[in-house]
């Protein structure tokens, strides 16, 4: 099959959940005797079109500001639209567009339709509501782009049960659900870094992530374990905000910041914690605790129905309400526990990635 996938950002320039697994599942495609495309902004230097890890990467625009004011970009998302419209040059067997940011979806649908692809669409997160927290009076715009965007293509992927209930619950049916995943073998092979620490953090660092709360926990902490390490990796709009948040509760010497990493890199700084901290109010998945999870840790997230991450872990005993005291003591907790409930065993790419083969060939006869 010639697999077309489009999002605007692209891993390992950009790193988030949409990212990964078009990188995962597209170099596994490629192993399996596919070819794969990317249509995304050019992240990199050089020519429009590259190729790596088997994968064909199309730059169709220039990298422009993902967020304004901590929120994503409408510009940008108009501009990576219009750019997929102009883009997409050649013939496929099938479009596997990303929902966000919308636009490139209703692009795309045009394309299937003169030259008679499927489209499919990949759902990492409805947020419904939410639009109106997030834009305001404008967000009814949002939700109904939103709506809209379940109307263009009969064929939907669900990243996890609750998106999947969530198009359920807007009058979407045909919807396959095929999660997220981590390389499980290349992690197990991960030595730990040197730099060890109790609590970790990876993720994009943004207002929903809530890791002012994860900070003001070690606050907490700090009064029973003067000497608790927490890093957090990633970056943001938030970052600065962060700092001066740490510096403000006297937390300089607890408390490391680092920037985004390197694969290996990150895992072998989970494999040197002890405890994931994920206290996000909205997740589509929540691909870095299944990650965390493999690299041997307990992992802690938030009671919250846009967190979907909560699914993932059976174990109801890490799951607490978003409050810096009740993270605080969940922290405490698993410090002086040796009791690690796993549940990244079902969450294999390569498996996945069978599976995704499997359904993309039911749409080609």
């Amino acid at each position: 099959m010639k697999v077309a996938f489009i999002y605007d950002c692209a891993y390992p320039w950009v790193k988030g959940g949409a990212e990964k697994r078009i990188y995962e599942i597209g170099k596994r495609l490629v192993m399996r005797g596919h070819e794969v495309h990317f249509f995304c902004l050019k992240w990199w230097g050089g020519e429009n079109k590259i190729q790596r890890d088997g994968i064909y990467y199309h730059g169709v625009g220039g990298k422009v500001q993902l967020y304004k004011n901590g929120k994503r970009s409408i510009n940008e998302a108009l501009y990576f639209g219009l750019k997929t419209f102009t883009g997409l040059d050649d013939d496929f067997d099938l479009f596997d567009c990303q929902q966000f940011p919308y636009f490139p979806c209703f692009s795309s649908r045009i394309h299937s339709q003169f030259k008679k692809i499927p489209l499919v669409i990949t759902w990492h997160e409805i947020w419904g509501d939410y639009w109106y927290k997030y834009l305001g009076k404008k967000g009814f715009l949002g939700k109904m782009v939103e709506t809209l965007t379940t109307r263009l293509t009969k064929h939907h992927i669900a990243v996890s049960e609750k998106t999947r209930q969530d198009l359920l619950n807007m009058g979407i049916d045909n919807i396959e659900l095929i999660p997220n995943g981590a390389d499980l073998k290349k992690i197990k092979k991960i030595e730990p870094s040197s730099l060890e620490s109790d609590v970790i953090f990876a993720g994009r660092l943004l207002k929903h992530k809530n890791i002012d709360i994860l900070i003001k926990a070690i606050s907490i902490l700090k009064k029973e374990y003067p000497d608790i390490k927490c890093i957090i990796i990633g970056e943001g709009p938030e970052k600065e905000n962060l700092k001066g948040i740490t510096r403000q509760l006297n937390l300089e010497d607890n408390i490391h910041f680092l920037p985004f990493l390197g694969y290996d890199e990150l895992i072998a700084h989970m494999k040197s914690s002890k405890v994931f901290v994920l206290p996000s109010t909205r997740e589509g998945f929540g691909m870095v605790a299944i990650e965390a999870n493999a690299a041997g840790l307990p992992v802690i997230t938030v009671d919250h129905p846009k967190n979907a991450a909560k699914d993932l872990i059976e174990d109801n005993k890490c799951i607490c309400k978003l409050s810096s005291i009740e993270i605080a003591q969940k922290i405490s907790e698993l410090l002086n526990s040796n009791k690690i409930h796993t549940f990244y065993k079902n969450y294999d790419w390569n498996n996945i990635t069978k599976k995704i083969e499997k359904y993309y060939r039911t749409l080609n006869g």
